[in-house]
């Protein structure tokens, strides 16, 4: 029996920091944030399934969530401004990332390999899901920012009005409600978390 080192790479997670480019008064690295986005996918796609007709999986989107910054263990993260400078920077870092999920399904054995293909490459098939897991990913993010913001970091202030029009731009009513019905929580303390 051969040894896979694919969890171990996974495990990785929790040494890549998000939010480089910011002055953060609490690390917070892709492991710790891919658990919150996976949480409130699955959460967001129960209350689709609630409010509208057609059944969508929150398991699979919780799955999908919990690896979407996988290939970030090979590339770190690169932050939003540089990603998404210019189409040809975008479509480039597009192209590494596959190759970095690409190496991470390698180190799985071979019998393995097609599920977690189906989990990293998969966001055609999944698109539907995939806007509920992008949705959920900048409302992380919001979180990020009160948590920063409620300590007086104003260091997020612009990322949190910035990341709040872009989910409102999504145009998602079940975003929508979720931020009315989650979100201002994250204002609060500990003792009125009651």
């Amino acid at each position: 029996m051969s040894t896979s080192h694919f969890f171990a790479m996974v495990g990785r997670m929790k040494y890549i920091n998000r939010w480089g480019l910011m002055n953060n008064t609490n690390k917070e690295n892709i492991s710790e944030h891919s658990l919150q986005v996976a949480m409130f996918t699955h959460c967001m796609l129960l209350m689709h399934n609630e409010m509208f007709e057609n059944k969508l999986n929150p398991d699979r989107g919780a799955v999908l969530a919990m690896y979407h910054d996988a290939s970030e263990i090979i590339t770190g993260d690169l932050p939003t401004p540089v990603k998404y400078f210019n189409p040809d920077i975008r479509d480039a870092y597009k192209k590494v990332e596959k190759m970095a999920e690409d190496r991470l399904i390698s180190l799985l054995p071979k019998s393995m390999q097609s599920y977690y293909t189906d989990i990293l490459h998969c966001e055609e098939k999944d698109s539907e899901l995939w806007k509920y897991v992008k949705a959920a990913d900048k409302i992380s993010a919001i979180a990020k920012c009160i948590e920063e913001m409620k300590i007086g970091n104003t260091e997020f202030s612009d990322a949190y009005n910035t990341l709040t029009k872009s989910v409102k731009d999504m145009n998602m009513p079940v975003a929508d409600k979720f931020m009315q019905e989650f979100i201002p929580s994250f204002n609060l303390t500990l003792d009125k978390l009651e």
